[in-house]
């Protein structure tokens, strides 16, 4: 079951990526546009990073060592290493192993960081809420668990994770 999870969750976020991927320009009937109507050519530095296969097989790579080997330390420097610290999913996986490692602080700080580059990216909500719960935070726990249900409803997974945990008795140490 979690290796069907984690491949669901490597699935969207494939599906996220390729949805940023720009829509194609017009179709000209002799192949390339008139010369007056060329775009001039793009430079790479402002290239979304689905066009950089580096990045999502270094992502890929990390996503694995953090949900298939509980390596967090290499993930995090796996992680960094793509250069890419303001994408939200990025961060917030930062965020997600520091806070298995213990580092609540540097957890928070990713997790805040991934919010401020995507205020939607609804995994932040529910990895951040879960850190909520663990610190004992419960109603920034539950602001979390409202910020997730306006931006996917309540049957999605991120929700019924956090409301799960927030339906455990509190006090009980459990970490998620």
């Amino acid at each position: 079951m979690r290796r069907f999870a984690v491949r669901l969750m490597v699935s969207g976020i494939l599906s996220a990526l390729l949805a940023t991927v720009p829509s194609v320009g017009p179709v000209y009937a002799g192949g390339d546009p008139p010369a007056s109507e060329a775009p001039a050519p793009k430079k790479k530095k402002g290239a979304s990073y689905i066009e950089e296969p580096s990045f999502v097989e270094g992502y890929r790579v990390a996503y694995a060592t953090i949900y298939d080997r509980n390596d967090f330390a290499a993930a995090i420097d796996q992680l960094r290493a793509l250069g890419r610290d303001d994408n939200a999913a990025v961060a917030n996986l930062i965020g997600y192993a520091y806070r298995k490692l213990g580092n609540y602080q540097l957890s928070q700080v990713w997790y805040e960081r991934a919010l401020r580059s995507d205020p939607n990216h609804v995994r932040t909500w529910q990895y951040y809420g879960l850190w909520q719960v663990e610190q004992g935070n419960r109603e920034q726990a539950q602001y979390h668990l409202s910020r997730i249900a306006s931006l996917c409803g309540t049957g999605c997974e991120e929700y019924r994770s956090l409301a799960d945990a927030l339906g455990r008795q509190p006090g009980t140490g459990l970490v998620y």
